[in-house]
C-alpha cells in the first residue's frame, strides 16, 4: 500500500515538474520575443538611418536650421522639428504634470469615497478618447479662445496643440500617481497625523516622497507620450518646419513630419524616404535619453530615502 502511495506521489511530482518546466520555457519564449522585437525595430530603424547619413552630413543634420528634404535645393537641418517637438513636450508638461499630480493628491488624500468613484471613471474616459478627436478639439475650440486673448495667434499653433496634448496625458499622470499613493499603507498617514501633520503636509512630505519612483515614472511616461504624439500636432500645430520659439506660430514636430512625408508619393530607397528613418532614430534617441535620466533620478532618490 505504501509503495502504491509513494508511486502516485512520485508520478504527481513528475507531472508537476513537467508542467513547471513547460511554464518556464513559455515565459522564456515570451521574454525572448520581446527582446527580439526590440532588436528588430532597432535594426530596421538604424539600418536605414545609416544609409541616410551616407549622403547627408551628421553635422548639417543636427545644426542646420532649415528643413526641406522634398524641395530643391534640399535642406536637412532637423533643428526646426526638434525645437517644435520640445515645445510641445514642455507645454503639455506644464498642463499635465501639476494638474495630474494635484488630481492624484485630491483623490487619494481629500476626496470622499463616493466622489472618488465618480471622478476616477471620468478621468479614464478622457484617456480613452482618440487623439484625433483632441486634435480637432484643439483646432476648433482651444485655438479660437487663444485668438480672442492673443489676436496674433495663428490658426495652427504650438500652444493649442500643447494644451490638447496636456489634457490627453493628464489622466495618465493622475491615474498612475493616484494608484501609487493609494498603495501607501494607512498606518503611514495615521503616523503623520499623530505627529500633528495636516493632510497637505502628509501628502507633500510623506506620501509623495514615499511614492517618488512611481510618480517620476508617470511623469516620464507622460512626457514620452507627448513627444511621440502624432495626430494632435499634425492637426493643430500645423506643418510648417520653421525655427521659432513662439508658441503662437505654426510649427512641425518630428512625428508630424513622419506623418506628412508618409502620405506623399515618396519612392522607396530615395533620400527623401530615408529621412523618415533618420527622424525616427532621433525620436528614439530622445526618448531613450529621457528614460536614462529618469532612471538616474529615481535611483538617486531611492539612495537618499535609504540614507546612503
Amino acid at each position: 500500500m505504501r509503495e502504491i502511495v509513494n508511486g502516485v506521489k512520485h508520478k504527481n511530482k513528475r507531472r508537476f515538474d513537467i508542467i513547471e518546466f513547460m511554464i518556464e520555457k513559455v515565459l522564456v519564449l515570451f521574454a525572448a520575443i520581446s527582446i527580439l522585437t526590440t532588436v528588430a525595430i532597432i535594426f530596421t530603424l538604424f539600418g536605414e538611418t545609416i544609409g541616410f547619413f551616407k549622403e547627408v552630413s551628421i553635422l548639417d543634420f543636427f545644426t542646420g536650421t532649415k528643413w526641406a528634404p522634398t524641395l530643391k535645393p534640399r535642406n536637412f537641418g532637423v533643428l526646426p522639428l526638434l525645437i517644435g517637438t520640445i515645445m510641445i513636450a514642455i507645454g503639455s508638461s506644464i498642463v499635465a504634470l501639476p494638474m495630474g499630480l494635484g488630481s492624484a493628491i485630491y483623490l487619494s488624500e481629500y476626496a470622499p469615497k463616493k466622489v472618488r468613484i465618480i471622478i476616477k471613471p471620468v478621468l479614464e474616459i478622457l484617456a480613452g478618447i482618440p487623439s484625433i478627436v483632441y486634435g480637432f478639439f484643439a483646432l476648433n475650440f482651444i485655438t479660437p479662445i487663444i485668438q480672442k486673448i492673443l489676436p496674433q495667434t495663428q490658426i495652427f499653433n504650438a500652444l493649442s496643440a500643447s494644451i490638447a496634448v496636456g489634457i490627453m496625458t493628464l489622466p495618465m499622470v493622475a491615474s498612475l500617481c493616484e494608484d501609487a499613493m493609494m498603495a501607501v499603507p494607512d498606518s503611514v498617514r495615521k503616523g503623520a497625523y499623530a505627529l500633528g501633520s495636516t493632510k497637505f503636509e502628509t501628502a507633500t512630505k510623506v506620501i509623495i516622497p514615499a511614492t517618488f519612483s512611481s510618480i517620476a515614472s508617470a511623469f516620464v511616461l507622460a512626457i514620452s507620450r507627448a513627444i511621440g504624439e502624432t495626430m494632435i500636432v499634425a492637426i493643430a500645430a500645423g506643418q510648417s518646419p520653421v525655427l521659432t520659439l513662439s508658441p503662437l506660430k505654426s510649427i512641425q514636430t518630428l512625428t508630424g513630419f513622419m506623418v506628412n512625408i508618409s502620405l506623399g508619393d515618396i519612392q522607396y530607397g530615395t533620400i527623401e524616404y530615408n529621412t523618415v528613418f533618420a527622424v525616427g532614430a532621433l525620436l528614439f534617441g530622445v526618448t531613450f535619453l529621457m528614460n536614462i535620466v529618469a532612471k538616474a533620478i529615481v535611483n538617486r532618490n531611492r539612495r537618499y530615502l535609504n540614507g546612503q
